[in-house]
């Protein structure tokens, strides 16, 4: 709920904007308007970043606005936007409601308008990652457990190499 000036406003916020909320007495919100035929919503955000983001989603044939809010709220801005420029699919897929039919249309449709801000890594550290972190998944990693395994490996090893560093840490 959303207090401005007296007035009560019911407000979808994302996850940043939730913690940016939590014990504090007043705060800035940016809001997003989503008018329906039906109905007018208002969505929440923690910043300026995060509501751009929000209302490019919403651009995507197939993401509403509780998919859209879903998405910004799984990951930091900088993260999909990283995402997006690296083509990571897979991201996207991680996400309830988002197949992969919907999670390549958002890297395609979003790849030019959403890459702003976002810091690649050296090169060859893209793809290598993206491989690397699809070969465990596909060993049964999820995402996340993917990800915290090859960051302790050092980046700068083949992708065979730092894919057999992470199993061998995980038994």
């Amino acid at each position: 709920m959303l207090d401005v000036n007296g007035v009560g406003y019911l407000v979808a916020a994302s996850a940043a904007a939730l913690r940016k909320a939590d014990g504090a007495a007043e705060i800035v919100v940016e809001t997003y308007l989503h008018v329906r035929e039906d109905a007018l919503q208002l969505y929440g955000f923690a910043d300026p970043a995060e509501r751009e983001l929000f209302t490019q989603l919403l651009t995507v044939n197939g993401v509403g606005p509780k998919v859209a809010l879903a998405i910004v709220s799984g990951s930091s801005t900088a993260e999909l936007r990283r995402a997006i420029a690296l083509e990571d699919i897979a991201r996207f897929q991680a996400i309830p409601g988002i197949g992969k039919k919907t999670a390549e249309r958002i890297v395609l449709e979003l790849k030019g308008k959403a890459v702003g801000g976002a810091e690649l890594p050296a090169s060859g550290g893209a793809t290598g990652a993206l491989v690397e972190r699809e070969a465990l998944v596909e060993l049964g990693y999820t995402l996340l457990e993917a990800e915290q395994a090859l960051a302790a490996i050092d980046p700068g090893l083949p992708a065979e190499e730092r894919v057999r560093l992470a199993l061998r840490q995980a038994a």
